[in-house]
């Protein structure tokens, strides 16, 4: 359409009717406007990328375009070429690629100006597979396994476990949770992280103790332990509590045993008493 009118008339597809006589009343200036839904890029992270900005225009148009946020005025960015030449090539794709970017044609008779939005995609990285409390499970106890990844697009999750019928997965597949734990619960558990760019996994290994029987048996044997040491003391009280004072007859007492009643302890040695009842 020319500059200036709301419609031209014999347009066709934002132009002059082709065939057309071009009389002095077409003079002026014109602007073209091309419009559509694609406005996103998508770049793989790696592999070589092209960002097309091409313009026409008499005289050829120059062409820029710079990421924005970056710092740059895109009126001052990197020139691409008269709009023939082929895209730029990226050779190398980063993350850092992703982002919005503005591409500017400008002749003598003004310019025109396009937003592109680039996403970069990347397969999965940074797969960590952690369990929580702790990957050292008592018996009876209870733990999960969370698996995580980045990935663009979102990462999907499966797994590879000890077979048992006390597992739950989360709705999202993200983690697993064990609850009573048994010794069929322990052993590795494999976590794999895919999207349509790859997949990778990372494992982690459960084991599942069993301390409480160790503590029983610790009970046991201290148990018996306390058990023998009262018999044995019980014997020494019996043995040492034997001879006491009192009255005896002298005529039942023999040898050694009516030596040993009445005992009493000095410096000189052993001395012992004995106390007579009566016939």
């Amino acid at each position: 359409t020319r500059d200036g009118d709301t419609h031209h008339g014999g347009t066709h597809h934002g132009g002059v009717t082709p065939g057309r006589v071009v009389t002095r009343a077409d003079g002026g200036r014109y602007v073209c406007r091309a419009t559509n839904r694609h406005g996103r890029r998508r770049w793989l992270e790696g592999t070589p990328a092209e960002l097309g900005c091409a313009a026409t225009g008499n005289p050829p148009p120059r062409v820029t375009c710079a990421k924005l946020g970056d710092g740059r005025d895109p009126a001052n960015a990197t020139e691409l070429g008269d709009g023939q030449d082929p895209p730029q090539a990226t050779p190398n794709v980063t993350r850092a690629h992703a982002g919005t970017y503005q591409c500017r044609a400008s002749n003598a008779h003004g310019s025109a100006v396009r937003n592109v939005t680039v996403a970069v995609e990347y397969g999965p990285a940074g797969v960590t597979v952690s369990v929580l409390p702790s990957a050292n499970v008592t018996r009876g106890g209870a733990f999960t396994v969370d698996c995580g990844a980045e990935g663009v697009p979102a990462p999907t999750f499966t797994w590879a476990l000890p077979p048992a019928p006390n597992l739950r997965l989360a709705a999202d597949n993200r983690s697993v949770t064990v609850t009573g734990a048994t010794t069929a619960n322990r052993g590795v558990y494999t976590c794999t992280a895919s999207n349509r760019h790859g997949r990778r996994a990372g494992s982690v290994v459960v084991r599942v103790d069993e301390s409480w029987l160790v503590v029983l048996v610790a009970l046991g044997a201290l148990g018996a332990v306390t058990a023998l040491g009262l018999a044995v003391a019980g014997g020494y009280y019996l043995k040492t509590t034997a001879c006491k004072k009192g009255e005896y007859n002298v005529r039942d007492a023999e040898g050694s045993e009516a030596a040993c009643l009445h005992r009493h302890r000095d410096t000189r040695g052993d001395a012992f008493g004995i106390q007579l009842s009566q016939p």
